[in-house]
């Protein structure tokens, strides 16, 4: 969001060069959520609340457009994973095997250890005062 950089808290997405498998064929399962999201925010305004930092510096946040928690639709559709929240809503979108539900993937965090990215990890404890360290002496 302009020149910050936010993680979506509670959820996580596939990474946009991941690909996942549907009806026997392979999909952009990263662009498609990416893409879905785009939809959700477009034309609206998006308020987002921080709720602290990750170890990379980005702000975890929960957004909104009006009453949609954005990071509950990305899961409740099947476009995102719990992580850490919304375990009922991904629960919801397996049974209706919605979105990356509807087929096979790789669970965004093993694919990045495989394929390189950020390592994710729950957003507590040491690791929201070693990003709020990183932040304040710029390293």
């Amino acid at each position: 969001m302009g020149q910050r950089r936010l993680r979506l808290k509670g959820i996580d997405a596939p990474e946009i060069r991941q690909r996942c498998q549907r009806d026997g064929f392979e999909y952009p399962c990263g662009t498609e959520a990416a893409s879905y999201l785009r939809g959700l925010i477009a034309g609206g305004e998006v308020e987002c609340l921080g709720e602290g930092v990750d170890r990379y510096g980005r702000d975890l946040v929960r957004c909104s457009i009006g009453n949609l928690d954005l990071n509950q639709a990305m899961v409740r559709s099947g476009h995102a994973v719990a992580f850490g929240d919304y375990r009922r809503d991904e629960a919801a979108a397996r049974n209706e095997q919605a979105g990356l539900w509807a087929g096979e993937f790789e669970m965004p965090k093993q694919w990045r250890a495989v394929h390189g990215g950020l390592v994710e990890d729950l957003h507590s404890g040491w690791n929201i005062l070693r990003a709020a360290l990183r932040r304040m002496t710029g390293l």
